[in-house]
C-alpha cells in the first residue's frame, strides 16, 4: 500500500484552506452541541472512523452510532464536551483528494465544575468531494497520552 505521504502533490491553495477552516469548525460545532446525524453526514458512507484504538468505525451509519453512544454517555454525566481544531497543515493530493492533519483538543467541562483539557491528538484526514461537499472519507485520530 502506497503511503499518504507519497500520495500528496501540493499545498492546497488559499481557497480550500479557508473551506477546510468553515469545513472543521462546522463539523466541529455540530458534534458537541449533540448535533450528531449532521456531524456523521460530513463523512462518506464507506469512511473510516479510526480513534486511537478499537473498535474502528468503518461506515457511516458505524460512525454514527458510536458518536450517539459517546455523546449520551457524556450528556448523562453532565459533562460538556468541546473539540478544538488548529494548525491545520493541508495538501492536496493527484486524485482530487485532500490530506489534512491538525491538532485537537478535548476540553471536558462538568456541569459545575472547572473545564480541563481531556485529551490532546494529532488528527489525520483524508477528504474528498462528493456532489461539491467535502467528507472525510478516512480519520485517523492519535492520542499523545498513548502510544
Amino acid at each position: 500500500m502506497t503511503s499518504v505521504d507519497e500520495q500528496v502533490s501540493a499545498f492546497a491553495d488559499n481557497d480550500v484552506y479557508l473551506e477546510l477552516q468553515h469545513f472543521y469548525a462546522r463539523q466541529m460545532h455540530w458534534l458537541d452541541n449533540g448535533k450528531v446525524a449532521e456531524w456523521a453526514a460530513t463523512f462518506t458512507e464507506d469512511g473510516v472512523f479510526d480513534a486511537a484504538g478499537p473498535p474502528v468505525a468503518e461506515n457511516r451509519a458505524a460512525i454514527e452510532s458510536a458518536a450517539w453512544e459517546v455523546t449520551r454517555k457524556y450528556a448523562d454525566e453532565g459533562i460538556q464536551r468541546r473539540h478544538w481544531l488548529g494548525m491545520l497543515h493541508a495538501e492536496s493530493r493527484p486524485d482530487g483528494g485532500i490530506l489534512v492533519r491538525s491538532y485537537a483538543l478535548i476540553v471536558f467541562t462538568p456541569n459545575g465544575g472547572p473545564a480541563a483539557i481531556k485529551s490532546s491528538c494529532a488528527v489525520e484526514d483524508l477528504l474528498v468531494r462528493e456532489d461539491g461537499e467535502l467528507k472525510v472519507r478516512h480519520r485517523r485520530i492519535s492520542r499523545d497520552d498513548q502510544p
